[in-house]
């Protein structure tokens, strides 16, 4: 199979799947989990990477049995194709459809809270710039398998990434501990997560375990320090937390981009400012990079603007206080 293809100029042009190898490789430090990630096996990855170091006449990884680690020059060529790697697969998924309107079914899962709070709103702006998509879209608190249940999208943490499914970051998942001004009235406010256990504590049992979620709190110098209320009130859903935290029934720890608006409303106040617990990174998952249908495109490029243009990252960032 050729590598290059001659340009009008006379040059040539890069396998597409070689920089794609490349760029995956970097981001994950592996080329076992790039592949797992592209749907190929590490040996086709690794063999991509090295006809395009061949190729390109430079050595763009130090390798070691443990991990990958760029070189000054794979650092740099990185930062300058990882942005126009997927406009260029974007152009490539638009010039398979013919340049037609997104169109179909947009079957999409997300978490109840964020999903109303943050993404509905998103779809009026959504259905008249694309008026041919059809939302299906369930709210429900479960990692979902996108291949299996026929999912175009999902948002949402802790999704087992099989191969070929995309996580592409949208924010942090970051846990604060609130309490309403009502229920914090006469009470002197923890100064560290230790003293939340003098608190009523409103708790959650996660549905899978069964086990009541317990959050280890840091504060911006790497200082941890286990956060327990007590169990005075347990609930399955983090919505039914926040609202029992709203109705002044003690404290609870909840995910910032769920607390966030009753925040800004003062309807809850932050405990202990200054720490947080860190659950991971909300995410946009979909099925591939490249080649995905024009609904699905258009869906991941609208939430991505939106959550760029309303600053949810800054926002829904525990460790900002």
């Amino acid at each position: 199979m050729a590598i290059f293809q001659p340009s009008i100029e006379g040059r040539r042009v890069e396998s597409l799947a070689n920089l794609e190898s490349f760029v995956r490789s970097a981001e994950h430090g592996s080329f076992s989990e790039a592949g797992r990630r592209m749907s190929l096996t590490p040996v086709a990855v690794s063999r991509n990477v090295a006809m395009l170091e061949r190729n390109l006449g430079v050595r763009l990884f130090h390798r070691s049995t443990r991990r990958l680690v760029l070189t000054e020059a794979g650092e740099a060529f990185r930062l300058g194709i990882a942005d126009r790697l997927e406009g260029i697969q974007a152009a490539i998924a638009e010039a398979a459809t013919g340049g037609r309107e997104p169109a179909g079914t947009l079957k999409v899962s997300l978490p109840p809270t964020l999903g109303l709070t943050y993404v509905l709103p998103l779809l009026p702006g959504l259905l008249k710039r694309y008026p041919r998509i059809r939302p299906e879209w369930h709210f429900e608190s479960r990692p979902v398998d996108l291949v299996a249940e026929g999912y175009d999208a999902a948002i949402g943490g802790g999704f087992e990434l099989s191969p070929g499914i995309v996580a592409r970051t949208l924010a942090p998942a970051h846990i604060v501990a609130v309490a309403s001004p009502a229920y914090m009235a006469g009470r002197v406010p923890p100064t560290d997560p230790a003293g939340l256990q003098s608190l009523a504590g409103i708790v959650m049992r996660a549905p899978r375990t069964g086990r009541i979620r317990r959050w280890t709190m840091r504060d911006a110098a790497g200082n941890e320090m286990p956060a327990t209320l007590p169990e005075t009130i347990v609930v399955n859903d983090p919505m039914a937390m926040r609202e029992a935290a709203l109705l002044g029934l003690g404290a609870a720890m909840l995910a910032s981009a769920d607390a966030l608006p009753a925040l800004e409303s003062g309807g809850l106040v932050r405990l202990v400012p200054r720490w947080y617990a860190d659950a991971g990174a909300i995410s946009l998952y979909y099925a591939s990079r490249t080649l995905l249908p024009g609904k699905t495109r258009a869906f991941v490029d609208w939430v991505t603007e939106a959550f760029g243009s309303q600053k949810l990252a800054e926002r829904f960032a525990g460790s900002f206080g």
